[in-house]
């Protein structure tokens, strides 16, 4: 009984970790889904369409939850960052849609896997953590792997490749601020993110409306159900396993916006870009094992909303 007592506590918690490795896999996959579909979507439809009806649909699913929890909603912990972190959230899912218009779906996350490189940074620069000179030159190197990807060339420097830089360093502070605010329930961060698309969507739709076929309100309603089951894998992922164990795993997106891109679009991804993201992955790795090595566990890294 002793020995079953020492091993029972290191199983399950292998158990948990492997699970939680597998919904944050699924989770991205979704959300490449997800991102292949509104890519889709925009090539007929404005970005306001696709930001306003896919959050109806996302508010939809979310609306029981929205229910049962709703005295959560009641006395938020200090609402001007909350107001800010809407805003930044809303910022970064626009600017990543109204990227795919120009861009190929691989290119634009490459620069989106950059984040949590940027949120590294800027944890030293803003937050003032302490970040060591091992950490320091793989954000250089991580940077280096954004210019090779970015071509920064007077022929092939593009302002769609500002908007999907803008959009992930936006991503970055929005997580910073997710971190100052996490004794704030998943529900509600999840739902105000939402409410912001929704809004800006409601803003932008009229402009440029295109009504909607049958099948592009099932696209549109996809769309939406996919961001809501994705994210809450990626929070029930997180609670299973450390941060430090699941988060590495978003890097796979970029393996699945490679084959949508391919299957779905024909975008073969330039080498740079395929020589960018490996940079940025390497990079990126580097800085979560040392954060597992140093026994800290950084906060997590959700795909806009």
């Amino acid at each position: 009984m002793s020995l079953l007592a020492k091993i029972s506590p290191h199983a399950d918690e292998r158990s948990s970790h492997l699970a939680g490795i597998g919904l944050m896999l699924l989770a991205v996959f979704m959300f490449s889904f997800g991102d292949a579909a509104g890519k889709f979507i925009v090539a007929t439809y404005s970005v306001g369409q696709l930001l306003w009806l896919r959050a109806c649909a996302a508010l939809l699913v979310l609306a029981p939850l929205i229910w049962r929890q709703r005295r959560d909603f009641v006395q938020l912990e200090r609402p001007h960052l909350q107001l800010v972190r809407v805003v930044l959230s809303t910022f970064e899912v626009a600017a990543f849609f109204l990227a795919t218009v120009y861009l190929p779906l691989a290119d634009v996350v490459t620069y989106y896997l950059a984040c949590p490189i940027f949120v590294t940074a800027l944890s030293a620069l803003v937050l003032r953590e302490h970040v060591g000179w091992r950490r320091w030159s793989a954000i250089l190197i991580g940077f280096a792997g954004v210019l090779i990807a970015l071509r920064p060339s007077a022929q092939s420097f593009s302002w769609p490749a500002l908007i999907a830089l803008c959009g992930s360093l936006s991503f970055a502070v929005l997580m910073l601020i997710t971190r100052s605010l996490r004794r704030t329930p998943d529900i509600v961060m999840a739902t105000s993110q939402f409410v912001g698309t929704f809004m800006l969507g409601a803003a932008l739709a009229p402009i440029g409306w295109v009504t909607p076929t049958a099948g592009s309100l099932v696209l549109f309603a996809v769309a939406g159900v996919i961001s809501v089951c994705a994210l809450l894998c990626v929070n029930r992922s997180l609670k299973l396993a450390p941060a430090s164990v699941v988060v590495p795993y978003q890097y796979s997106m970029i393996v699945w916006a490679v084959m949508f891109g391919i299957i779905v679009f024909g975008d073969v991804p330039s080498p740079a870009t395929i020589l960018g993201a490996a940079i940025i992955i390497g990079a990126g790795l580097y800085i979560f094992l040392r954060e597992r090595r140093l026994g800290r566990e950084e906060a997590a890294i959700n795909p806009p909303a």
